[in-house]
């Protein structure tokens, strides 16, 4: 047993906006509706319900719910070791950090280790908020990560994705791609992502509080950065001119072979 906490790994800040009338900007509340009549329906009157048919639902009870809930261990059981490349990276979707808990820093570091020198990670289950979750504990240099993931049939299956008509790539398409790639292949630096779209909505937000509400500004035709590359565009023309030489070249040697035809 190794006493850990689960630290959230990510943060996302989104701008929060109310909806507001626009005579007077009084704010605008949300209601619960009823569609049947159109009347509005307190709390104390709603309940839940599941549609297993069009229109027709049965409804469950808040001990309904407790039936089925599993218990809150507070613990991460872990079901099994695997190698990480064996799982299938849409699994994934949320990380949290593990902070080691008192007393427990040797057993941390030696399940830390372990998993490092091995290559694999442990697949878990935790319980956050009463509900029961598959997780991946994964090795990181100082620490480890619990990833909560999705449960296999939670995934839509491949069938239904469209395929491309075209299975493979031809060698010369193929070789052009891979020196485009190697000729913008860079060291990973995190600090050059940023989200630009929050930081401009941000700064807009600011410069209207500043010169006033009700300022409309045309915003400026944003530049398209110079290092992002249509890859379909750029082997597209690269492909035209390989195929306009080799129509030059078949040009050039038609007369010549007429010429030898002549002569004999």
């Amino acid at each position: 047993m190794i006493p850990v906490s689960l630290i959230p790994a990510t943060r996302r800040e989104e701008l929060k906006f109310r909806l507001l009338r626009k005579s007077d900007l009084s704010p605008v509340n949300y209601k619960r509706v009823a569609e049947a009549d159109g009347k509005e329906v307190h709390w104390d009157e709603i309940v839940k319900g599941y549609e297993y048919e069009r229109d027709k639902f049965v409804v469950l009870k808040e001990e309904d719910f407790a039936r089925v809930d599993v218990e809150a261990t507070q613990s991460v059981e872990i079901i099994n070791f695997v190698n990480l490349k064996d799982v299938e990276p849409l699994l994934f979707y949320k990380p949290y950090y593990l902070e080691v808990g008192k007393g427990g820093d040797k057993a941390y570091v030696l399940l830390r280790d372990a998993l490092l020198k091995a290559g694999k990670i442990a697949i878990a289950t935790v319980v956050i908020r009463t509900r029961q979750r598959l997780a991946a504990v994964k090795p990181q240099r100082n620490g480890l990560i619990l990833e909560l993931m999705h449960f296999p049939e939670e995934l839509i299956d491949v069938s239904e994705f469209k395929a491309p008509a075209e299975r493979t790539a031809g060698k010369a398409e193929l070789r052009m791609a891979n020196q485009l790639i190697e000729s913008m292949t860079s060291k990973w630096d995190p600090d050059i992502y940023t989200d630009e779209y929050h930081y401009a909505l941000e700064k807009m937000i600011q410069e209207k509080i500043e010169v006033g509400h009700e300022e409309h500004r045309t915003p400026p035709k944003k530049k398209r950065p110079a290092n992002v590359v249509d890859l379909v565009s750029v082997l597209q023309d690269s492909i035209r001119q390989s195929q306009e030489k080799q129509n030059s070249a078949k040009s050039i040697r038609k007369p010549k072979s007429s010429s030898r035809k002549k002569a004999a």
